[in-house]
């Protein structure tokens, strides 16, 4: 595995994205589905500059290249898996989220920093990201082959972040995760996910305010052919928009 950075576009004025992806059997082919996705954002929306950093190394021991552009970073956008990172790119996460900035998290962003490999010296992973961040646990997951039946919250009507999505017979291959009850009490949930043939029901999307005042939008959507179906592309431009819109 390589150390890859794919820069695009940069217009005047721009708003810069900065994706965080890994390539990781268990990670739903992050590093195929994001790279296409991001330049698709790049060619339509002359407002945004888009960058999609991908790192090397193992779990315990990963490394993405020019991390530091972190800082001049307006909106950061989180699916990997159990990474540890090195010590002084892990305070660099960390200072963007507790400088109050928005994160937009996919799919295995909930255990992103949780490793359970023995972590290097030098290195260091983050299981408060999860809470702390997201303001969720995760809890497991169901069955793949049930996949996802995805339906609106209640009361949900006129959200941004749904907006021009046809949510009639949306369904997802990808299995629902566990992540009920969400921890934060003031998160706006605005989908909901039920495997095929069982009863339960999971929050699969919402929006959060973090301690810093950060904006924050997690879905556990984001298995590959997800990125296939129009809803989930929608919803994934329209949270990125959402999370650059002051308030």
């Amino acid at each position: 595995m390589f150390a890859t950075t794919f820069p695009f576009n940069e217009p005047k004025e721009s708003k810069h994205v900065v994706f965080l992806i890994s390539e990781d059997p268990l990670n739903y082919e992050a590093h195929l589905t994001v790279p296409p996705f991001a330049e698709m954002l790049d060619e339509k929306y002359e407002d945004l500059k888009i960058t999609v950093l991908k790192g090397e190394g193992t779990h315990g021991a990963y490394r993405f290249p020019n991390l530091e552009i972190l800082e001049e970073a307006d909106l950061l956008v989180v699916f990997c898996r159990r990474l540890a990172l090195p010590f002084d790119q892990m305070t660099s996460l960390k200072n963007y989220l507790r400088s109050g900035k928005p994160m937009v998290g996919l799919r295995t962003a909930n255990h992103g920093f949780s490793v359970r490999d023995e972590v290097e010296p030098g290195f260091e992973g983050w299981w408060g990201f999860v809470p702390d961040i997201l303001g969720c646990e995760n809890n497991g997951y169901f069955p793949e082959k049930l996949g996802t039946i995805v339906t609106a919250f209640p009361n949900t009507e006129g959200h941004p972040i749904l907006a021009d999505i046809d949510l009639k017979n949306w369904k997802s291959k990808g299995q629902v995760y566990k992540v009920k009850p969400i921890i934060d009490p003031n998160a706006v949930i605005l989908l909901n996910g039920k495997p095929r043939g069982k009863s339960d029901i999971e929050p699969i999307a919402w929006t959060r305010t973090t301690a810093y005042g950060g904006k924050v939008f997690y879905t556990s959507l984001g298995y590959p052919t997800d990125f296939k179906q129009a809803p989930f592309i929608q919803l994934l431009v329209n949270s990125i928009h959402w999370a650059l819109e002051k308030e």
